[in-house]
């Protein structure tokens, strides 16, 4: 059964940057498109990021272009999201994402009910 960790939540003043790691265990890494959603209290799950299965492909949501950045490393069952530029609405509880059904294209168009499976979350607070 995969299972998915996320590390890497905290606190960060405006205009600061994060790097969240997330760890894939029971699979098959590279079988997976692996990915970012954020959730902001009160508000509905959103598309962040996503990487194809050797990191060929990236897609990411309109809000984060040119400043969030995703990657993977296969050999070590991993994806990054590195976060520039933060932003107080950005707020919110930041879930890693896995399906070997539908592509990134897929989860940015169409959104989190296309997502297989769910990390357990960290939360981002983006405060001065």
């Amino acid at each position: 059964q995969v299972h998915l960790v996320e590390s890497g939540g905290g606190l960060v003043q405006p205009g600061g940057s994060l790097r969240l790691s997330c760890t894939f265990s029971g699979g098959t890494f590279s079988d997976y498109v692996v990915g970012w959603f954020r959730q902001p209290p009160g508000k509905e799950r959103e598309f962040v990021a996503a990487s194809s299965w050797n990191g060929g492909n990236t897609f990411y949501g309109g809000s984060v272009v040119d400043r969030f950045t995703i990657s993977r490393r296969n050999a070590e069952n991993t994806v990054y999201l590195q976060m520039n530029n933060l932003k107080p609405e950005e707020t919110g509880v930041y879930y890693c994402a896995a399906d070997g059904r539908f592509g990134g294209g897929a989860w940015r168009d169409l959104g989190y009910k296309y997502v297989e499976i769910w990390g357990q979350g960290t939360l981002v607070t983006i405060s001065s």
